[in-house]
């Protein structure tokens, strides 16, 4: 697979992936790749605000048109490609945290958010990765959870990263994307908690689901809001 051919690149806009979806509605090809230096009424996961500072972090988001599966692996896939990305702008090591963001040394620097439509055959898959946002410029409530690549990466370069290991990850086998997965879980063996419950995360399921132990014996969780349970 083939990103970036149309690439449409904003100085700022409202959401890249509103825009990408407008694309999709209207048959733009698979590959095609909406980015923006400044995002200013992004969504993030169960609707929550996401914008970027201006130059200091990329929005990023393409349109995938295959055959989409719920919950599925497409994810897994993009937060394998993000990992691959900032390790190849200087970050040492980065790690998934199930089901939507990249870790480096413990805090969140990336987020993706899959919109699908999966009757229409397509799928639009968004990531927003911090670039040099400093401590202080996050908001409060994040300064002790989130962390920038920093170095030397630039909204290009990451741009050109991402093109690179996402177009890898979306037409590898799922053999090889549960495998990577499994090397970069952040929260295998740890004690969770979210919404309805609490348990030990197992690791990923072939599907995408993650597997947690609870008192009640094995579950598979499919979507949601997972924290690490310091309780």
């Amino acid at each position: 697979m083939v990103i970036g051919e149309p690439h449409h690149h904003f100085e700022t806009i409202g959401s890249t992936n509103a825009e990408a979806r407008r694309l999709a509605i209207g048959d733009s090809p698979s590959g095609t790749l909406v980015t923006s230096e400044e995002q200013t009424d992004g969504r993030g996961r169960q609707g929550r605000a996401w914008a970027t500072p201006a130059g200091k972090a990329l929005a990023y988001s393409v349109i995938v048109r295959r055959e989409i599966e719920i919950p599925g692996l497409f994810p897994l896939r993009a937060g394998l490609a993000v990992c691959e990305a900032v390790e190849r702008e200087g970050v040492e090591r980065a790690e998934i945290k199930w089901p939507n963001d990249v870790m480096v040394g413990g805090r969140k620097c990336a987020g993706i958010l899959v919109e699908a439509r999966p009757q229409d055959g397509w799928a639009v898959i968004g990531i927003g990765v911090n670039l040099s946002i400093t401590p202080d410029e996050f908001p409060p409530e994040f300064r002790d959870r989130a962390t920038s690549v920093g170095g030397s990466a630039t909204i290009s370069t990451m741009t050109a990263a991402l093109n690179d290991s996402l177009a890898t990850w979306l037409d590898a086998e799922p053999d090889r994307v549960l495998d990577e997965v499994a090397s970069r879980d952040f929260l295998r063996d740890r004690a969770i908690a979210w919404d309805a419950g609490s348990g030990v995360a197992l690791g990923v399921a072939p599907d995408g689901r993650l597997r947690v132990e609870t008192p009640g014996g094995e579950d598979l969780l499919d979507a949601g809001e997972v924290h690490l349970d310091v309780g």
